[in-house]
C-alpha cells in the first residue's frame, strides 16, 4: 500500500523537529500586528468624534462657551501642564486615592475571605455589609464630611467606602466557587489555613480576586472623583470647581480627560495583569 498521501514527510536536508518547532519570531509578529489592528480598530471612533466635533466648532455650529473644540481643551491641557498645576494636583489625587484603596480594598479583601471561609462569619456580617453596599457615595459623602470635615481622613474614607465593596465581594465568591472536594483533600492532606489559602484558596479563586481588584479600583477613582468634587482644595476634582467658578469650560473638560484617561490606564493594567496570570485558562474571546 502506498502511503505517501497519508504521511507528510519533512523537505530533504530538514529534521522532522524543524517542522513541527513553532517560531517565536513569527509568533510575536503576528501577536505585534493583532495588537496594532486592535489599537487602530479602536481608536477609530475617538478620532472620529473629535474630527467631527472640531470641524462642528470650527464652523460655528457649537458654542465654545458649551462646548469648546478639541484643540482649545488641548491647548488648556498644555498650559496646566507647562505651568506644572497639573502634575502638582494630579500627583495629590492619586495619593489620595491609592490611600483610599489600600485602606478599602485590604479590609474588603479581609472580610471577603473571613465570611468566604466561615458560614457563621457570613450569616453574621453579610446581611450588614449588603445594606452598606447600597449607599451611593454622594448619600454617604456628606455624613462622613460632617463627621470628620473637609480634610484628608473624609476624603480617604470616602474612596475605602467605594474600594471595599468589589474585593469583599469578589473575594467571598472566589472562595465559595472552589470545588467543595478540594477541600476535602486538603482535609485529608492536613493542611492548615495558610496551606490551604496558598496552594489551594489563591489559585481557584484569582479569577475572582483579579476581578474585584480592577473594580475596586475603578470605583475607587470614582469615590475620588466625588471627594474631591464636593470640597476639597487641592487635586484635579479641585481645579475643575476652580474652573467652574471662573466659567473656564475647556478647563473643566480637560479635568474630566484626565480622570478618564488615568481611569483608563489604571484599568488597562489590571487587564494585563489578567493576561499575564491567568494564561491557563481557555476561556472564549468573541
Amino acid at each position: 500500500m502506498n502511503h505517501a498521501n497519508e504521511l507528510a514527510l519533512p523537505a530533504a536536508g530538514q529534521s522532522p523537529a524543524a517542522t513541527q518547532a513553532p517560531n517565536p519570531a513569527a509568533a510575536r509578529s503576528k501577536r505585534r500586528r493583532a495588537s496594532l489592528r486592535a489599537l487602530a480598530l479602536g481608536s477609530a471612533l475617538p478620532v472620529l468624534v473629535l474630527a467631527i466635533w472640531q470641524l462642528a466648532g470650527n464652523l460655528g455650529w457649537i458654542d465654545a462657551f458649551f462646548l469648546p473644540t478639541p484643540a482649545a481643551i488641548f491647548e488648556s491641557l498644555w498650559n496646566l501642564m507647562a505651568s506644572g498645576k497639573m502634575a502638582t494636583h494630579l500627583g495629590i489625587s492619586i495619593g489620595r486615592a491609592a490611600a483610599g484603596f489600600a485602606l478599602g480594598g485590604s479590609l474588603g479583601l479581609i472580610f471577603g475571605l473571613l465570611t468566604g471561609f466561615s458560614r457563621k462569619s457570613e450569616i453574621f456580617l453579610d446581611p450588614t455589609v449588603q445594606m452598606l453596599r447600597m449607599i451611593p457615595h454622594l448619600a454617604i459623602a456628606p455624613l462622613i464630611i460632617l463627621w470628620f470635615g473637609f480634610g484628608e481622613t473624609s476624603k480617604v474614607l470616602i474612596i475605602a467606602k467605594g474600594a471595599f465593596f468589589p474585593l469583599y465581594v469578589n473575594a467571598f465568591l472566589g472562595i465559595r466557587s472552589v470545588d467543595k472536594k478540594l477541600f476535602e483533600v486538603s482535609r485529608v492532606l492536613q493542611y492548615s489555613r495558610i496551606q490551604q489559602m496558598i496552594k489551594l484558596i489563591i489559585p481557584s479563586s484569582l479569577p475572582n480576586l483579579l476581578m474585584g481588584l480592577r473594580l475596586s479600583l475603578a470605583v475607587s477613582w470614582l469615590g475620588l472623583v466625588v471627594a474631591e468634587l464636593i470640597g476639597s482644595q487641592s487635586g484635579v476634582g479641585f481645579l475643575i470647581n476652580l474652573a467652574k467658578q471662573s466659567s473656564l469650560t475647556e478647563q473643566i473638560f480637560v479635568g474630566v480627560l484626565v480622570f478618564a484617561v488615568v481611569g483608563m490606564m489604571v484599568d488597562l493594567f489590571v487587564r494585563s495583569l489578567e493576561r499575564r496570570l491567568l494564561k491557563w485558562r481557555d476561556s472564549y474571546k468573541g
